[in-house]
């Protein structure tokens, strides 16, 4: 019987574990987003009975998600510093080469294609990095904005480091501002991200959207 040539390899890249996170957080993302506008602006008629408590409601699932996105943007970091594969800290390498960054670039111009020593490119990396910093300002305006409406429990806990940032910020409503500055940067990035990755996968043959996924990506095979 003879064998079928298939012109693809494939490579198992994300762990289980990365594509749960990498989902949970794109779901925290969406009604993050949508609830804080709500919070923001609450559009919707008062319902007629007083029991219907739906801004109450809407506060809740953003708080939810909230410590949701927290949680996950302390498993997130934890992974790529200690988790097994280094996939993602192979990455840094380009980071530290210009000859990466000239291919990379070049790569966008339809001038070549992408010679990754990870799973990703310079440009990425240094995306994701900035995002994931965003991730973590996100949640320490969050949690200030907390301390400062429940005083109990968690909020109790954090309480004096809270007054403390919304001091140095100048006040509750600069900690507000920062924090839905910080959100649009969240929409702006998800929004070239998806672009990107759909654009990647068609233009180097590489399963970038499923692999997030199935954990593999399917590249033409080196000859």
């Amino acid at each position: 019987m003879a064998t079928t040539n298939v012109p693809y390899e494939r490579a198992f890249i994300f762990s289980a574990a990365i594509r749960i996170f990498h989902w949970l957080r794109a779901l925290s993302i969406l009604v993050l987003v949508i609830t804080g506008f709500y919070i923001a602006w609450p559009f919707l008629v008062a319902p007629s009975s007083s029991d219907v408590l739906v801004q109450g409601w809407v506060r809740f699932a953003h708080l939810i998600f909230g410590f949701v996105l927290c949680a996950i943007t302390l498993a997130r970091a934890y992974l790529f510093f200690f988790g097994k594969s280094d996939i993602e800290r192979r990455s840094f390498k380009d980071v530290t080469s210009v000859n990466s960054w000239i291919v990379q670039l070049k790569s966008y111009l339809w001038m070549g294609h992408l010679d990754k020593k990870g799973v990703y490119g310079p440009l990425q990396f240094v995306t994701y990095f900035a995002v994931s910093v965003i991730a973590v300002l996100i949640c320490i305006t969050g949690l200030a904005l907390y301390a400062n409406v429940y005083h109990l429990g968690l909020g109790g806990m954090l309480g004096d480091m809270a007054a403390w940032l919304t001091g140095a910020m100048g006040g509750l409503a600069q900690v507000r501002i920062w924090h839905h500055y910080f959100t649009w940067v969240f929409i702006i990035f998800v929004v070239i991200h998806v672009y990107m990755a759909v654009w990647t996968g068609i233009r180097f043959k590489h399963n970038s959207v499923d692999s997030i996924v199935s954990g593999y990506d399917y590249h033409p095979k080196k000859h």
